[in-house]
């Protein structure tokens, strides 16, 4: 069994709560957002009790109900943290690298196109 800390579990609370009221206001009954979720009345219960063993899956199709389903883009969307890390990773160079040249057997043989015996550097 997974173990969640608190923050965690405080964070599925407030989201389940959010979703809860968000139903209220609606008017929509258990019953009636269950259903048209294609989920058990037991977990949408679960799911506005803040259980983490509801799949992601449960969750989006209650919020497309409820018509939040979008509100799921909204996830690590800013994300500061990580533009922090990549900033500090990225570096910028004040030329282009210089172009190897080839050496290839064929670089080395120049026909001009008047002999017979292409002409060897």
């Amino acid at each position: 069994m997974r173990t969640y800390t608190q923050k965690q579990k405080n964070i599925l609370s407030t989201l389940g709560g959010n979703i809860r009221l968000a139903r209220l206001r609606r008017k929509l009954s258990l019953r009636s957002v269950a259903e048209r979720a294609g989920i058990a009345i037991s977990t949408l219960e679960n799911i506005e009790n803040g259980s983490p063993s509801v799949s992601l899956g449960n969750y989006l199709q209650v919020l497309s109900v409820l018509r939040l389903d979008e509100d799921l883009l909204l996830i690590a969307g800013k994300d500061p943290l990580g533009r922090e890390i990549q900033d500090l990773r990225l570096t910028t160079r004040k030329r282009a690298p210089k172009e190897k040249k080839s050496t290839s057997v064929i670089d080395h043989v120049i026909d001009k196109g008047n002999t017979e015996d292409p002409e060897f550097k």
